[in-house]
């Protein structure tokens, strides 16, 4: 520093002999917000009154400071710092004499001086109103410095202070401000990115529909050219059937015609000009010939008809490709977004308990359309996350929809568009009913409680806990164990099929929270789609760890929350990332190679693949099923929001038969149901209850090679077992270690089944019989 100051102190002799010194010089101010003019009595205090002033002004209010420009405040600063550099000179010692005749290369005659300095500080200016006087003080009152005499004249009763104590003062408030000003660059970072990003999937979301609509309209006009094209076939074929029949006829007609024409022209030759032996000729040859063909049966009666119509509806055709799509689109924002409801608060264990979200937009008004992209979580004390559904219901509004099975503080996020609504989190206290006994004592009531998953909101529902481990739910037949089933760990003291489980909650491998999804290959592995980890965790039929692949995030061939996972044939693995929106497909070894369903789907959950090779997508959001090609192709879709038996209430997982039929699970509506590739109902069985046959949410599914099929009912934490008409067979004995909230479930290549046990964090594996 001290090298800088001499050589600012150097630079300012040079232009002190420049410009000639005292007040009698010409100089011209280099200030290029000032509008000073060239004078004999213009010196540079004028110029630093002009700075002083534009200091005061950089320490007033942000509001007196904001009327002036960016590029006028950064004019003013660098005018300052050149005029008054930081010198070391004496206190109060005059300026060397001026040599007006020197130059340096860099300097220039119409730069203002320092003639005057403040010791260790700036050079000190000379008043404006007083020639030759020093100004040593600064008015608070008129926020500017002043000399001796402005202070006994109109200043007088004004407070001052040193002016080098008001520059410290100053340079704080300057500071404070640099560092308020600098505290809030994080905060713009991170909303400039967010923005970044959002505008990012905006314009991937425009390239995916815009993608889709092309797709669509070409498969439209397709199937107009196919569906021409079988017009145009049945008409040909039409008319060809009715042709060969009319011409036939008409054929046979002219036949006949000529015959008896021929016949009749030689008995009439013969008749009319013959001898009496050519008539005995002609009675003998031509009279049994004429009696024949008089009495010939000729089609004389048309046996076809001319009609060819066309009935086209055309014009319902035409107004139903005017309505054809729709770009949906909310104006809301996460910021003005609210919730209310007994649900945010408190709640019971086990009773169903809800919350209303009312979306609004960045002004405050209400959004009165649907199809916003909303999640919700409950988090437990121990972090896992309580399951719970969403219901659209079409006016800008949503029914949050969730219970849980265990007291105490827990925590309920819910997003906008991946944004916290206005309190989100927000802390609730469960607590033991006094009356839950009652709720839940009776299944005829637990099933007239049931939820139908209709858009007018959720209704209650019964819910056993499912901690309690109790007998007595389980009234089925006891299991045998599996004749692929391995000694019994010794941690496992009581008599039940498990085998073993493996996890605890936590980040690493081998841990989990809130794992959703289980697959097994062929190949003895068993997947575990573990969602708020944003990972896929793989195991050996035996539970020893092999692989762990995903990254965070929201771009192609990361997972974001990843819900369900298959294997495919060719031994991809097939992924359903519920918040990205698509289904990502990996190779067996965790590398990505594409996605398919980007711009159909709204919320997929559960995957799995037919016998074709095709990926079945249950989503969940939609509460549709989707049947694609693994290129991404469309094959089919069904399903619609309900509680009919072709509809869906939240949708989970599917599994695939052998005989190609799909089947569901219905979480709402407390049902399985069972479809062909073509979307056409075949079975359906379950209803709300604790009852062998019953549901209280049924969720993950799988089907053995006898075509038994095996649900995991998560409201009433058990497995059953039913056949392929849909009776009850059994339960799998899970009494020992009991289950809390199962999702996903699988068969494992060695005949056991696999088990996400959500709740306790683990996924357990169970003795099977087939």
């Amino acid at each position: 520093m001290a090298v800088e100051e001499a050589e600012m102190l150097r630079r300012g002799k040079k232009r002190e002999r420049e410009g000639g010194g005292g007040g009698g010089g010409v100089r011209r101010c280099v200030d290029p917000a000032a509008e000073c003019t060239p004078s004999p009595h213009h010196t540079q205090t004028r110029c630093l009154s002009t700075t002083w002033s534009t200091r005061s002004q950089l320490s007033a209010p942000p509001s007196a400071a904001a009327s002036r420009t960016l590029s006028e405040m950064e004019s003013r600063i660098l005018y300052a710092l050149q005029c008054y550099p930081p010198t070391h000179r004496p206190p109060r010692q005059r300026a060397a004499t001026v040599e007006p005749q020197q130059r340096s290369p860099d300097s220039s005659s119409e730069e203002c001086t320092v003639l005057e300095a403040l010791p260790n500080k700036m050079a000190l200016p000379t008043c404006a109103q007083h020639q030759h006087k020093e100004v040593e003080l600064y008015c608070v009152a008129c926020a500017g410095p002043v000399c001796e005499d402005c202070v006994r004249g109109e200043h007088a009763d004004h407070t001052t202070e040193p002016l080098s104590v008001a520059v410290e003062k100053l340079r704080l408030t300057l500071q404070e401000r640099v560092t308020a000003a600098t505290n809030r660059l994080p905060q713009i970072a991170v909303a400039r990115q967010s923005l970044r990003d959002i505008l990012q999937q905006l314009s991937g979301q425009r390239s995916s529909i815009e993608e889709d609509i092309h797709s669509a309209f070409a498969e439209l006009h397709k199937t107009l050219d196919v569906r021409k094209s079988v017009l145009l076939m049945e008409l040909e074929v039409t008319y060809t059937l009715k042709q060969k029949i009319l011409q036939a006829q008409l054929d046979a007609l002219v036949q006949g015609e000529e015959s008896i024409t021929s016949s009749r022209s030689l008995t009439e030759q013969a008749l009319d000009g013959g001898s009496d032996a050519a008539v005995l000729l002609a009675h003998g040859a031509e009279a049994e010939r004429l009696n024949e063909l008089a009495s010939q049966g000729l089609p004389l009666q048309p046996e076809e008809n001319d009609q060819l119509d066309l009935y086209m509806e055309s014009e319902e055709l035409k107004k139903s490709i005017h309505n054809l799509g729709t770009i949906v689109t909310t104006s809301a924002v996460a910021s003005q977004t609210e919730a209310s409801g007994e649900g945010l608060e408190q709640c019971a264990i086990g009773i169903p308990t809800s919350v209303t979200i009312v979306t609004r937009d960045k002004a405050g008004g209400l959004c009165k359309a649907g199809n916003a992209v909303i999640s919700a979580e409950v988090f437990t004390p121990d972090g896992s996350i309580a399951d719970g559904e969403i219901l659209d219901n079409k006016n800008g509004t949503y029914d949050f929809v969730y219970t849980i099975q265990k007291e105490g503080n827990f925590s309920l996020a819910v997003r906008l568009y991946d944004q916290h609504i206005k309190g989100s989190p927000f802390h609730l206290r469960v607590t033991s009913s006094p009356d839950d006994s009652q709720v839940l004592s009776t299944p005829s009531s637990a099933a007239n409680a049931g939820s139908s998953g209709s858009s007018g909101g959720a209704k209650r529902r019964g819910a056993k806990s499912p901690g309690s481990g109790s007998r007595s739910r389980q009234r089925g037949v006891r299991r045998a164990g599996s004749m692929f089933s391995t000694p019994k760990k010794k941690a496992n003291p009581i008599e039940d099929d498990l085998i073993f489980k493996i996890g605890t909650k936590g980040r690493n491998k081998g841990e989990f929270t809130n794992l959703q999804g289980v697959a097994a290959s062929a190949t003895g592995t068993i997947l575990i789609a573990d969602s708020n980890n944003q990972c896929v965790q793989v195991f050996s039929n035996e539970g020893v760890f092999q692989n762990r692949f995903g990254v965070r995030g929201r771009s192609p061939g990361q997972l974001q929350r990843p819900t369900g996972v298959a294997v495919h044939p060719n031994g991809d693995i097939i992924i359903a990332d519920y918040d990205n929106k698509w289904v990502s497909i990996f190779s067996s070894e965790g590398k990505y190679k594409g996605k398919l369903g980007s711009g159909r789907l709204m919320g997929p959950k559960g995957v799995s693949v037919d016998n074709n090779g095709h990926v079945i997508v249950v989503d969940n959001k939609a509460c549709t099923v989707l049947i694609f090609q693994t290129s991404g192709k469309l094959v089919a879709k069904f399903g619609s929001r309900g509680n009919g038996d072709k509809q869906f209430a939240g949708p989970h997982f599917a599994a695939v038969n052998s005989n190609n039929d799909i089947i569901i699970t219905d979480f709402h509506n407390h049902s399985v149901k069972v479809f062909n590739t073509d979307g056409e109902l075949l079975l359906k069985f379950g209803s709300n209850g604790e009852g062998n046959g019953q549901f209280n949410a049924p969720t993950g599914v799988a089907v053995d090679a006898n075509g038994n099929i095996i649900v995991a009912d998560w409201g009433n934490s058990r497995i059953q077992v039913f056949d392929s008409s849909g009776s009850f067979l059994s339960y799998i004995n899970t009494s020992a270690d009991p289950l809390y909230g199962p999702q996903g479930l699988a068969l494992t290549s060695d005949g056991h089944v696999v088990v996400a046990d959500s709740g306790n964090h683990c996924f357990k594996v169970y003795r099977y019989l087939q």
